[in-house]
């Protein structure tokens, strides 16, 4: 009797997919690759032919060249093999999907990475009720439980006002956090200027090209002490503490991920501001998400594993972790 998911394979280098000759964010250069988002640990140069979101395929040519690619939009069938495949909005960063597969009469959901909360920069996750979800768990601790985005735009534009002789300098990933802590900054009502590290220019220019709108950004690079002093600026976490930082007014040091949970991680990185600002699935997410779209059997790809198998079990759920490698946390 055939087992419930046997014709996807799961390798280290990704899952490999038989009857399409195609892998899913393999991690290794590959003849056909399906991508689920830009970050680059799942978006990786390389593969001889790409079939991505459009978004998708333009943050890998903005960091990797033009790519072979084949843009599939949201919802759009497509047959590889005998295998039926579209792609349905993951609300990671933009263009981010989740791939949805089918043979045999069984589907299976690859999720890639996730999160749940409304973001003004891409699509809101679609649930789609499967057979198998194979599921991230970066947070997948009962620990992670994020705040409401409100409430830390609140407490940055506070930090920001209580001394307008300082700025507020704050690490994010330049791909999905930086865009989104924007557009979160805009809909709270803050319209002055944002700086921008020079690192950060080419992706904020790439989401506004495809219709997110940001305001007003402006390079730190043409900018004086006093024109900087009482405005959020905004850099790779690693600027924090680099010699860069030196041309700034006094900045109070700030980082927005969702491991700014973990106290330690924000002392570590000498961190006076930690945002709690996740573009994952926290722990209440990941765990309703399961019970959502009703799978016989999860999947994790990544995280913290052993937590979300346990708490499957104790709900006869079947659950496994797969031996994937090279899926990172930390660039959260």
């Amino acid at each position: 009797m055939a087992k419930l998911g046997d014709w996807i394979e799961a390798r280290p280098q990704g899952l490999y997919l038989p009857a399409a000759d195609a892998w899913i964010d393999p991690t290794i250069p590959v003849d056909r690759a399906l991508i689920t988002h830009g970050h680059a640990d799942h978006a990786r140069p390389g593969h001889r032919a790409v079939l991505a979101t459009a978004e998708t395929l333009a943050i890998m040519a903005a960091r990797y060249g033009p790519q072979s690619g084949q843009p599939i939009a949201y919802g759009a069938p497509l047959t590889m093999g005998g295998l039926s495949v579209r792609f349905v909005p993951a609300g990671h960063v933009l263009g981010s999907a989740q791939i949805v597969l089918e043979q045999r009469g069984e589907r299976v959901v690859v999720s890639g990475d996730y999160k749940r909360r409304a973001d003004p920069t891409c699509a809101p996750f679609e649930p789609v009720r499967c057979d198998i979800f194979i599921s991230e768990a970066t947070f997948g601790l009962p620990v992670f439980r994020h705040p409401p985005t409100e409430q830390v735009v609140e407490r940055l534009l506070a930090t920001l006002a209580a001394d307008p002789a300082r700025c507020v300098l704050v690490g994010a990933y330049a791909l999905g956090k930086a865009q989104r802590l924007i557009a979160e900054l805009r809909r709270a009502g803050h319209d002055a200027p944002i700086y921008l590290h020079g690192a950060m220019a080419k992706l904020c220019a790439l989401y506004e090209a495809h219709g997110v709108a940001l305001g007003t950004l402006l390079p730190v690079a043409e900018a004086s002490k006093a024109d900087l002093a009482g405005h959020i600026v905004i850099a790779p976490p690693s600027a924090l503490t680099d010699r860069w930082a030196r041309r700034l007014p006094d900045p109070v040091p700030a980082m927005a991920s969702g491991w700014m949970r973990v106290r330690q991680r924000a002392v570590q990185r000498g961190v006076e501001l930690p945002l709690i600002l996740s573009d994952h699935a926290d722990w209440d997410e990941l765990t309703d998400t399961l019970v959502e779209v009703a799978a016989q059997e999860i999947w994790v790809t990544h995280g913290r594993d052993d937590a979300l198998v346990h708490w499957c079990a104790n709900r006869q759920i079947k659950a496994r972790a797969l031996a994937l490698t090279g899926y990172e946390d930390d660039a959260e």
